[in-house]
């Protein structure tokens, strides 16, 4: 007799590459309907290839977004999963960032994230469950120079994600938070890259570039994961029936974490400044 029970169906953005890519493949090897979002579509034959559904979407624009939950409510009648992963890192001295790149970095990294769950909170609330994986980061909890516009956005997905959780729980909505540490992805060439475009040069070229020197080790060191080590994380997480608020992967990622708990600032502020 054939199971009564519906496919459960994720919707993963940034699924392009990296986490996001990785994230959509696995949850389609354990037979859910997945729809991978990104601006990119033709870079995710992978996940149509596998079963799974590449639709354009672009978090920063109202219709993309909008049509993106619009088609999977109206082909799937729910969504159970929404794995919010697009985000990018800008780097560079506060002073020299210009606001716009400021604001962008915003608009990607928490208020596509928070536009996108309020456009799929309604079938979830309709279904009586649903779960939220916000992709954030230890850079939530740690800091460095020249990358405060980053780390603020980290910040403002954590804050929100805690809100959201207490909020969410009557509607039997869980909120979850993944934190990555280093991982072996294009987002690293990305954010270096921002470095050195917007201090590469200036007053602050020197530390520019020597954190684009230390940063491109751990990227390729020992202590940064594979982008499938976080998409077994995010997996768990959304798979589990009792999920945690938050999950660090690697281990080095929640050593990390707990280090910032205990040690004052100052002792902080030594540590990465000598890391940077």
């Amino acid at each position: 007799m054939a199971s009564s029970t519906p496919t459960p169906v994720a919707l993963v953005t940034g699924a392009s590459s990296g986490i996001g890519l990785a994230t959509a493949l696995a949850l389609l090897e354990r037979g859910w309907a997945v729809y991978g979002g990104a601006r990119r579509v033709d870079r995710m034959n992978a996940i149509s290839d596998a079963g799974g559904t590449a639709i354009e979407l672009d978090v920063t624009d109202e219709a993309s977004m909008t049509a993106a939950v619009d088609r999977i409510v109206g082909e799937r009648g729910r969504i159970d999963v929404l794995v919010n992963n697009a985000g990018y890192g800008s780097y560079g001295a506060l002073e020299d960032v210009p606001l716009d790149e400021a604001r962008r970095q915003f608009d990607v990294n928490i208020f596509g994230l928070a536009r996108l769950t309020q456009l799929v909170l309604p079938t979830m609330r309709e279904l009586g469950r649903g779960r939220i994986i916000n992709i954030s980061s230890i850079g939530a909890h740690i800091y460095e120079p020249l990358g405060s516009w980053y780390h603020a956005t980290k910040f403002a997905v954590e804050g929100l994600s805690d809100s959201l959780r207490l909020e969410l729980a009557p509607h039997g909505i869980d909120v979850v938070i993944v934190q990555p540490g280093p991982v072996r992805t294009e987002w690293n060439t990305i954010s270096r890259e921002s470095l050195l475009e917007h201090s590469g040069d200036g007053a602050y070229a020197g530390q520019a570039q020597r954190m684009y020197a230390n940063y491109t080790r751990v990227d390729e060191g020992p202590i940064s994961a594979a982008p499938e080590d976080v998409a077994r994380t995010i997996v768990t997480a959304v798979t589990t029936s009792r999920p945690r608020s938050r999950y660090a992967v690697p281990f080095t990622a929640g050593l990390i974490v707990r280090l910032r708990r205990t040690l004052p600032d100052r002792v902080m502020d030594a540590i990465l400044s000598r890391m940077a």
